[in-house]
């Protein structure tokens, strides 16, 4: 059975110690333990040593980096001019190997010597200044790999330390986290299963219940009152059903939230548009406003180049339609146009002042 696989990245001479212990943690859960130290990177001979560890990391299922006081040695791409002053800019290999796992958004822990932050704080007050002497690293080059770190949107936790035994604690807790929240999405994916069958087999029963009732129904009553009888239960239903189509519709959600339109208010205006414009109009009619098409834009997602703001108008209003079992509508010219300046309907040009 294949295992983990964890790249432990750090400086070596500085923390060689600690990489040895972390690397027995990791062994002991189960787990390949990859260091460079170790043999366990194959390098290329007609690449430079640090882009086989680039690559290894690749091939990684978890990243763990050490920040302690040393920067490490600069990267192969780099100019290798020595010595390097503590203000010089270069990337080391250590850094290579976090952006190689940032890139490939392999999932990273972050832990940071506490003397080292520390002094990474002192430094946010201080940019400007360079008379301050750091007792505790050797480049400037450490506190803007924390800043880098800490600038990610996500994947970045980072958890200080004094003693290797709160990086062995913090990472079991993280891993076994980790663990359980697996257990409980492949939890949720079989009940989601039996709730879909359970679903799928009251659908059916529904359907003989129908049957059955329809035909109960066209012997009691006279004929044309039981046809309307049934007629008129079976529009019910299936506006009960599209209604909760509606409510689970993303574009139906927005303008419920945005707008304040009813549930059956957005699924009259969707089923009965003859085309875009239709749509926008309807729209303004039931929102009593312009119905602003950059603004409905710019609050789902980025606005987009105004090119494609049609087609992703249409591909919503359509996924709407079609999920309502109607066809969907083309994107015409004029609809191109139009979404452009927002609609007869809606709102300025984003050009104008």
């Amino acid at each position: 059975m294949a295992r983990p696989r964890v790249f432990i990245s750090s400086t070596y001479y500085d923390l060689k110690h600690l990489r040895s212990s972390l690397e027995n943690f990791v062994q002991s859960l189960g787990f390949d333990a990859i260091l460079s130290e170790k043999g366990k990177i194959a390098y290329t001979p007609d690449l430079p040593l640090d882009e086989s560890c680039y690559r290894e990391v690749g091939t990684s299922d978890i990243f763990v980096l050490v920040v302690g006081g040393r920067y490490g040695s600069e990267a192969s791409a780099g100019s290798k001019a020595v010595p390097k002053a503590f203000y010089d800019r270069y990337n080391s290999i250590t850094r290579g190997e976090y952006r190689s796992a940032a890139d490939r958004d392999i999932p990273m822990y972050i832990l940071v010597e506490r003397s080292v932050y520390a002094e990474y704080e002192t430094y946010l007050r201080n940019k400007s200044n360079k008379d301050i002497a750091y007792a505790h690293v050797d480049s400037v080059n450490i506190f803007q790999l924390i800043e880098d770190i800490l600038a990610l949107p996500r994947n970045n936790p980072i958890q200080q330390f004094d003693r290797y035994s709160e990086i062995e604690s913090w990472l079991r807790e993280q891993w076994s986290g980790l663990f359980r929240e697996l257990l409980q999405r492949t939890k949720g994916h079989a009940q989601l299963a039996t709730l879909q069958e359970q679903v799928s087999q009251m659908g059916e029963l529904n359907k003989t219940l129908k049957t059955y009732l329809e035909e109960v129904v066209s012997h009691v009553a006279p004929k044309e009152e039981s046809r309307k009888i049934i007629r008129d239960e079976t529009k019910r239903l299936d506006d009960a059903r599209e209604l909760q189509i509606v409510r689970h519709n993303p574009l139906a959600q927005y303008l419920h939230r945005i707008y304040d339109l009813p549930w059956p208010t957005i699924r009259l205006i969707t089923v009965e548009a003859t085309s875009l414009e239709s749509f926008f109009e309807r729209l303004s009619e039931g929102t009593k406003q312009r119905f602003d098409v950059e603004k409905w834009y710019a609050n789902l997602v980025a606005l987009g180049p105004e090119s494609e703001t049609t087609s992703r108008i249409t591909n919503d209003l359509n996924e709407l339609r079609l999920s309502l079992g109607r066809p969907g509508l083309p994107a015409t010219e004029s609809s191109r146009a139009s979404s452009g300046r927002s609609t007869k309907t809606g709102g300025r040009n984003k050009n104008e002042k």
